[in-house]
């Protein structure tokens, strides 16, 4: 299987190359970092070789799905999409190989396949394969739990008719710094959906990309993050609608509390000429829960063609609702219940399209432990 090469977006924000040398050291004026605190990511944009490792571990795989280990060069030719960035282009050339999973054309998973991953310090490198085969349906749980610098490329590629959900969580330690490709191709009426949970680490910066290389593909984007004092999380995504009829939809969400707590959103959304009966929309909302917080989002949509069935974006930033904190608290409600069922109530419709009553409920308790800091 070839590479496949996505065009890159109008405005020239992302560049594609798994050479190091088209991803030059970036100095914080380019669009595409302006947002992000360069100075903690030192680490992985350097081209130094990695010092660390993660442990990983996995749930017993069923007939029918396999984790390889593939060489540099079948590595790459295998991957959707080479790198936008720095950090993943050197993730992709110091990591030595790749680790594929394999989920074969027909094959149905009934219960989630999870890969866990804990840092015990140092400086990691990683590049991941994830292939459905044409025709499948599956659900893979990324994991990545305890302290390192990790940088990493995720390829991800449907079959035709394949169905596929992916979660990302991000549930480092207060130390770690972690930054990542997601670059996902969608078959021919596949369906993928994406699940990115970031609540730990110092500094997250995660990139989603999207190519569709058949009509009638789907592809939902579902993000959720809480920002403590601090704490940069940085979510950006691109779909590039080049083929006719395909969909995507893409819902954020995210929550801050505390003194420098930071996040970022960067929704783009490509509709070239081609892509007619496209539908597509994308959707950002912020929670500020207390002050010194800050939230940008930044929501892109340039279409090529009018022959589309939708394309829109929504944003908003905005503070804790006293009017819902004052109705649940004049019904008997103390006020820290009224403000967790808030929050919780915020977040619970994603929570609910993740579809994994494990995880939905693990999440869940460390929105509550979350929700626990502001009131120590």
């Amino acid at each position: 299987m070839g590479v496949s090469h996505l065009p890159v977006l109008d405005r020239g924000s992302l560049s594609r190359s798994f050479a190091l040398e088209d991803h030059p050291m970036p100095t914080g004026r380019e669009e595409e970092w302006r947002f992000t605190p360069l100075r903690r990511l030192r680490t992985v944009l350097a081209d130094a070789p990695a010092d660390g490792h993660l442990e990983w571990s996995t749930t017993p795989l069923p007939p029918g799905v396999e984790l390889v280990e593939l060489e540099p060069a079948q590595a790459r030719a295998r991957t959707v999409e080479p790198p936008v960035d720095r950090a993943a282009a050197l993730a992709v050339a110091l990591s030595g190989g790749a680790t594929a999973l394999r989920i074969g054309d027909g094959v149905e998973v009934d219960e989630p396949i999870v890969l866990r991953a804990h840092g015990a310090g140092g400086d990691v490198r990683g590049h991941l394969l994830v292939e459905a085969g044409a025709g499948s349906r599956a659900v893979v749980v990324f994991e990545r739990t305890g302290s390192a610098t990790y940088s990493e490329l995720v390829s991800v590629r449907l079959g035709d008719r394949a169905v596929l959900d992916v979660a990302f969580l991000q549930l480092w330690d207060d130390d770690a710094v972690h930054t990542g490709h997601i670059a996902a191709l969608v078959g021919r009426d596949a369906r993928l959906r994406t699940f990115t949970v970031t609540f730990g680490g110092e500094s997250v910066r995660l990139v989603e990309t999207v190519g569709y290389s058949g009509p009638g593909g789907s592809a939902d984007l579902y993000g959720l993050y809480f920002a403590d004092a601090g704490q940069h999380l940085e979510h950006r995504s691109f779909i590039d609608h080049a083929l006719p009829h395909c969909r995507s939809n893409v819902v954020f969400k995210g929550a801050l509390q505390g003194a420098g707590a930071r996040a970022v959103w960067v929704g783009d959304v490509l509709i070239r000429a081609d892509a007619v009966g496209t539908d597509t929309y994308e959707l950002n909302r912020n929670l500020l829960l207390t002050d010194g917080a800050r939230a940008d989002s930044v929501p892109n949509l340039e279409i090529e063609t009018g022959e589309i069935v939708r394309a829109g974006h929504a944003s908003a930033t905005g503070r804790f609702d006293d009017e819902q904190l004052f109705y649940l608290q004049a019904r008997g409600i103390p006020e820290d219940e009224a403000r967790r069922l808030v929050v919780r109530g915020f977040f619970a419709d994603l929570l609910q399209h993740i579809g994994v009553p494990d995880v939905q409920e693990r999440l869940m308790r460390a929105i509550d432990a979350e929700l626990e800091q502001v009131r120590s």
